[in-house]
């Protein structure tokens, strides 16, 4: 995992990625906006899950994670529609 985003990526975030609505039951993938400064788990980056529902602003995720279904709270800007 990089430090820093790629050079043609760089720069600010457009607002439409940072206030994006994904629906309730949206297949997603975790993918980390470096441009945003947060605590991210790496272990969960690349990963693919289903939207169970939101907390405020923040999405919860519901990822399988060998027999256990394991649920995170991610922020929209981390979160592809697949």
């Amino acid at each position: 995992m990089g430090k820093g985003k790629n050079i043609r990526d760089k720069g600010k975030i457009k607002l439409s990625e940072y206030f994006k609505n994904i629906d309730d039951g949206a297949s997603v993938a975790i993918v980390e906006e470096k441009g945003v400064v947060n605590s991210f788990p790496a272990r969960i980056q690349g990963r693919s899950g289903v939207v169970a529902g939101s907390r405020g602003k923040y999405k919860v995720v519901k990822l399988k994670e060998g027999n256990k279904t394991k649920t995170f709270v991610v922020h929209p800007v981390h979160l592809k529609k697949l």
